[in-house]
């Protein structure tokens, strides 16, 4: 079983930049898609971006795309989001997952993930 923990979120203003970092406890996570989720109070879990084992292939969601940067550091198997250019929309806790298998067929759908961090919380003042 993985363990994940994610780290890095705080209180900033909009349009600072902040650095999440999920570690995992075992060397078996660098072979699996990774991938990022959020959610705001009152709303449900959503994806935000994904990356798979190598890092070559990275999606994400459209309110993000061009702000943020999903990567890992697989030989300290830790996967990395970059949140640049922060709105108050993006203030969420955040979690990272690992997919159930290693190629995530459908790395936006939450099913596809079977390992979670605890969340980090990222609040965004305007």
């Amino acid at each position: 079983q993985v363990q994940l923990v994610g780290s890095g979120g705080g209180l900033v203003q909009a349009g600072d930049s902040l650095r999440l970092s999920c570690a995992a406890s075992k060397r078996t996570f660098r072979y699996y898609t990774a991938g990022w989720f959020r959610q705001a109070p009152g709303k449900q879990r959503e994806f935000v971006a994904a990356t798979t084992w190598s890092g070559g292939n990275t999606g994400y969601a459209d309110s993000v795309k061009g702000r943020f940067t999903i990567s890992r550091y697989n030989a300290k198997n830790t996967v990395y989001l970059q949140m640049n250019s922060l709105k108050p929309e993006d203030a969420a806790v955040y979690y990272c997952a690992c997919a159930i298998d290693p190629v995530a067929l459908r790395p936006v759908e939450a099913d596809s993930y079977g390992y979670w961090g605890q969340g980090t919380q990222v609040t965004v003042s305007a």
